[in-house]
């Protein structure tokens, strides 16, 4: 299978990436390769208000694959099937997410381009397939969902005396805030005393957690070598 797109999202690593879409109400664009920027291949999808991405985990594939693997949701520190979770290391690597469609542009250089809310995927993730979401076949709200019942909730509370979320523009200051309240960090890390740098967008975040306290030690312009977690 070829890529017919690729999505760009404020994400550049796999670091701070919502753990499910919907999660934070990000904007992201779906850009066509050459081949597929036919307007008549989008005909008729503005009139669905979700839609489904089928993309690759390019950053996670491997040459062998665990049957079982360790969910975020169960603190890291237990295993499950690898068929009974969302993770992405699976033996072919192809991820699932429903997202909220905004807009189809129809009139822009890049051809047809879709405007997203939600997405839960790394900037430049090749997608594979778009399908529009169909409420009566594919919502089941009463379902049982195993380990992964109730939604998470923010668990973070961000201490910024130094009012530096200030410092980021509005639309994408509450996409940071509520990516830092999600909490970042990977599930088996508690040092109050490490400092992680998350990329967005095109700053560098740093911050410490200690207990259910996220404190913001910095916002910089984010550069090409920066690191992406430390």
């Amino acid at each position: 299978m070829e890529p017919i797109a690729h999505i760009e999202t404020p994400y550049p690593s796999k670091f701070g990436v919502p753990r499910q879409a919907g999660l934070v109400d990000c904007e992201a664009r779906v850009i066509f390769e050459p081949t597929y920027r036919v307007a008549e291949a989008v005909r008729g999808l503005e009139a669905f208000e979700y839609i489904w991405l089928i993309w690759r985990f390019h950053l996670a594939e491997r040459n062998s694959w665990s049957p079982t693997v360790r969910p975020p949701r169960l603190g890291g520190n237990q295993r499950m099937g690898v068929f009974a979770t969302r993770s992405p290391f699976r033996p072919n690597p192809i991820g699932l997410s429903c997202v909220r469609l905004l807009r189809v542009e129809m009139h822009t250089t890049e051809g047809p381009v879709l405007v997203l809310q939600g997405a839960d995927l790394v900037d430049g993730t090749p997608i594979l397939d778009i399908k529009p979401y169909l409420p009566y076949a594919d919502a089941h709200p009463d379902a049982k969902a195993g380990f992964a019942q109730i939604a998470p909730v923010a668990t973070l509370h961000i201490a910024d005396p130094d009012h530096r979320l200030n410092t980021i523009p509005p639309d994408k200051r509450k996409v940071l805030k509520d990516t830092l309240e999600q909490d970042p960090r990977p599930h088996y890390q508690h040092n109050p005393q490490r400092v992680y740098a998350l990329p967005f967008d095109q700053w560098e975040v740093c911050f410490s957690v200690d207990g259910d306290e996220l404190h913001l030690l910095s916002i910089a312009p984010r550069s090409e070598d920066t690191p992406t977690h430390r």
